[in-house]
């Protein structure tokens, strides 16, 4: 048996929700979404960054910005942008990343009327939910018992599409530009492997693998998986799904075993529906449940 399936063995006899609120995090979801839509470089996203700088660092994390500036193809000026890395545990070496994307979209481009692509709508699911976990986990971070150090970053620039035809606006700008840096600055730590958060918190969800993830990070697939499957997290599904491009390709090209778990099949995705009541205080505690147990026995 390996170290880590030992370990697996050993932790699951006491089965907990580790402190974990959901109803708390559905409240932080609310709060962000009723910010508005935050986009990359508006107002509203300046006061989403300093809410969550704010918070993260009343728990005792280290935050920083990670400032670049992106250029839209279909956009004539850049826009400034800014990855944000909480870190918990900064002395240890090794290293895990828990993400998701910040922004919300422009454009509700799945709407079938297109007159309503640019009413502006919140993105609960899309781009809230992995932030308002996030929000919610970094309450128990301080003492849980983890080997390796932790990271949560918040890629901005996903979603800064205008131009959702094939070859037009540009996807993932953040999580390009946080992989190009840690390819060339070779820090002084090493990320062992990466957890992107995506449409977490839909009703009724269902996590399938996603195919890239398993393609480029099977064993880090495994691990999260098993652990779903002895804690009763039924959301997840051991079955192939759909290929998903999404901010993980990025982390896995700079040598970061990076899965996504992501509920593709979200009735709201991409629509102005994709509000807070949409979303399940259930959901959200089957991820952190799983996210929490993979915390503890990664090595």
């Amino acid at each position: 048996m390996s170290q880590w399936n030992r370990a697996a063995k050993d932790g699951f006899a006491a089965d907990r929700d580790g402190g974990f609120n959901g109803s708390r995090c559905l409240g932080y979801l609310n709060e962000l979404c009723k910010l508005g839509p935050r986009q990359s470089g508006t107002p509203a996203m300046s006061l989403q960054q300093a809410k969550l700088q704010k918070h993260f660092e009343s728990l005792g994390a280290t935050v920083q910005f990670q400032r670049f500036t992106a250029r839209q193809k279909s956009r004539e000026q850049p826009v400034d942008m800014a990855n944000l890395i909480v870190t918990w545990h900064p002395d240890r070496p090794r290293r895990v990343i828990l993400c998701s994307h910040y922004d919300t979209r422009p454009i509700a481009d799945q709407e079938p009327d297109r007159r309503k692509w640019q009413e502006p709508f919140v993105s609960a699911n899309d781009g809230t939910s992995g932030v308002a976990l996030l929000m919610e986990l970094g309450h128990a971070m301080k003492t849980l018992p983890a080997q390796l150090g932790v990271d949560f970053v918040l890629f901005d620039g996903e979603e800064y599409i205008f131009d959702p035809r094939p070859d037009a606006d540009k996807y993932f700008l953040g999580s390009e530009h946080f992989a190009r840096k840690y390819q060339q600055d070779r820090p002084p730590y090493r990320y062992v492997a990466a957890v992107l958060l995506d449409m977490i918190a839909g009703k009724d969800a269902h996590f399938p693998i996603e195919q890239n993830s398993w393609f480029n990070a099977a064993p880090v697939v495994q691990e999260v998986w098993q652990i779903a499957a002895q804690r009763k997290c039924t959301a997840f599904q051991n079955a192939l799904g759909s290929d998903v491009r999404d901010d993980h390709l990025a982390l896995n090209k700079a040598g970061i075993p990076a899965i996504d778990i992501i509920d593709f099949n979200y009735p709201h995705w991409h629509r102005l529906s994709d509000v807070p009541s949409q979303c399940s205080e259930e959901t959200l505690t089957q991820v952190a449940r799983v996210l929490r147990g993979w915390l503890e026995l990664v090595r």
